[in-house]
């Protein structure tokens, strides 16, 4: 059964005259390989109520409907069962809070275990044909919220606004030391570490990363800031604090303390943005995980 999220538009003024792939390329942001996808592997389109083809002339008032084609998830990617919290639903998309030690996507070191494969298991239970687009990722010892679109019209709209900086996140973070100034931006380039697989680093040649702060408490041998990334490098806000003097608590990669976490002291806690397809301006907050609120409390105690 072909259960895909389906459109429906009515043509104004400014599309008369257009043609129906005019309308759907450049009025609804559909790419050429999304159109070709819907014309061939078992999507619809639709003028008032009819199948057209592409080259339909539109008039003011026609009724446009496009329905998606199904997805096949990625090839190599397992479905299995795993535990994470949905924050949110809808057929564009899912808000998930992720717990930390859940790697975002598999990896050599993770190949299973990770959100994918335990949204594709979920997506496999609710008869759902997608394939797993993340909108923003997480590191695996970070929890939080996480965007995630279910099919790729949602993902490319929302990768437009990600570009555009219009899909904001906030972090709470623990980090060593007392920071000073208590609010700032850090812009450093940042690349990969030569020597690591795995590790990033503050480098010349890297790319631009920006990274703003502001200290909410300071405890022993603690600051809790707030975080605003402008961009989105891996690993940013542990690179920039690391470089910063500050590396996050139980961050053992970058120079952190463990503090009797097995992951470091970083979540994302507010997520917002404007929903693509109906306009809703959607605000989302989560909770810290146990362990890191109390650090978090014995650091605001001070």
């Amino acid at each position: 059964m072909n259960n895909q999220p389906s459109f429906v538009w009515i043509v104004d003024e400014a599309s008369d005259k257009m043609s129906l792939k005019a309308f759907l390329r450049v009025k609804k942001q559909i790419s050429k390989k999304m159109l070709a996808s819907i014309k061939f592997n078992g999507g619809e389109l639709k003028v008032n109520g009819e199948v057209k083809n592409v080259r339909t002339i539109l008039q003011t008032g026609d009724t446009v409907f496009v329905k998606l084609s199904p997805e096949t998830p990625s090839p190599g990617l397992m479905a299995e069962k795993g535990f994470f919290s949905i924050v949110f639903e809808d057929e564009h998309f899912l808000v998930i809070n992720k717990p930390a030690g859940m790697a975002t996507i598999p990896s050599r070191e993770y190949p299973m275990g990770t959100l994918a494969n335990a949204v594709l298991n979920y997506y496999q239970d609710q008869d759902i044909q997608a394939t797993f687009h993340p909108v923003n990722r997480l590191d695996r010892g970070t929890s939080g919220l996480l965007l995630i679109a279910k099919h790729r019209y949602a993902h490319d709209q929302m990768s437009k606004q990600q570009k555009a900086g219009t899909l904001n996140r906030r972090y709470e973070a623990l980090v060593h030391g007392q920071v000073n100034p208590e609010a700032g931006t850090i812009s450093a380039p940042i690349g990969r570490n030569p020597n690591s697989i795995i590790e990033r680093m503050v480098t010349q040649d890297g790319k631009p990363a920006v990274t703003h702060y502001e200290t909410k408490a300071v405890g022993t041998g603690f600051t809790h800031v707030r975080v605003a990334l402008e961009t989105g490098r891996t690993h940013q806000i542990r690179v920039h604090f690391a470089f910063f003097g500050h590396p996050l608590a139980g961050d053992t990669l970058y120079g952190g303390e463990s503090a009797g976490l097995t992951h470091q002291a970083l979540h994302s806690c507010k997520l917002y943005f404007t929903h693509p397809f109906t306009n809703r301006e959607l605000v989302f907050e989560a909770e810290a995980p146990e362990d890191f609120q109390r650090l978090l409390a014995e650091c605001h105690q001070n």
